[in-house]
């Protein structure tokens, strides 16, 4: 006779672990610092407008 399926979500038990089941913190990957890419996409906006406005200028 086999053994019994576990029910969905949960998960079976292992032969030799003896670590309790714990929530992993997600890793954020590169949205982990939103204010590092706000402030590149803000400089980039920036030296985009400074040329145009050079440009402007020295017509």
């Amino acid at each position: 006779m086999s053994e019994p399926l576990p029910p969905p979500g949960e998960t079976p038990p292992a032969e030799g672990s003896i670590a309790e089941a714990h929530r992993e913190r997600p890793d954020g990957g590169i949205w982990e610092h939103p204010r590092i890419w706000l402030l590149l996409i803000m400089i980039g906006c920036l030296l985009v407008a400074a040329f145009f406005l050079v440009r402007v200028i020295t017509l």
